[in-house]
């Protein structure tokens, strides 16, 4: 049982830590295409772009004169006027975006960690006694980290806390429903 919650731990954190990393390495490599899109956009057709983000702030209620005196301002500076530009058309877009190594290290980690809270109690207990205690550890673990949830929202700490909690369990028997059905040996 410890070998098995081990590597699973192990593989588990790997899997989150890669998936991780591509996915925000994915997420800078498309905001990049998206910004020098319209960066090439702006070069392509500048009056076409001056007049779209003054449809924008137009839309924002600024009468079309304010809003063309604005993006003629805002258009001496290049790198402003395609910050101001990415903002209003694809919702803001950073160049460089997320880190990706910073991204596959907390989730490698943190996936590592709540992979261990069940695995721990069989460093020192075997068999039935093991599974309830790590059961009942998983729940605890499970109930706390959904309540620490209603520290950034507007939930209460109980209701994050058992909602956390039923998909621990519901996971948690599907998980051992599956290992029931393909046993091996």
């Amino acid at each position: 049982m410890l070998t098995a919650g081990l590597a699973g731990a192990l593989a588990s954190a790997l899997s989150m830590a890669t998936g991780a990393f591509l996915a925000e390495r994915s997420e800078a490599e498309v905001a990049h295409a998206n910004l020098e899109s319209e960066r090439q956009e702006i070069m392509d057709r500048p009056d076409e772009e001056k007049e779209e983000l003054s449809l924008y702030y137009q839309l924002k209620g600024l009468s079309r004169q304010d809003a063309d005196a604005l993006v003629e301002k805002l258009s001496q500076n290049p790198d402003a006027f395609l910050k101001l530009l990415a903002a209003e058309e694809l919702g803001g877009v950073e160049e460089g975006g997320g880190n990706p190594v910073q991204a596959a290290t907390a989730a490698g980690i943190s996936t590592f960690l709540g992979a261990m809270v069940p695995v721990v109690p069989f460093f020192w207990l075997h068999g039935f006694t093991g599974v309830v205690v790590a059961f009942v550890v998983s729940l605890i673990a499970h109930f706390l980290v959904g309540a620490s949830k209603a520290l950034f929202t507007l939930r209460t700490w109980w209701s994050a806390g058992l909602e956390m909690t039923l998909a621990g369990v519901i996971v948690g028997a599907a998980t051992y429903l599956a290992g029931s059905l393909f046993k091996f040996g």
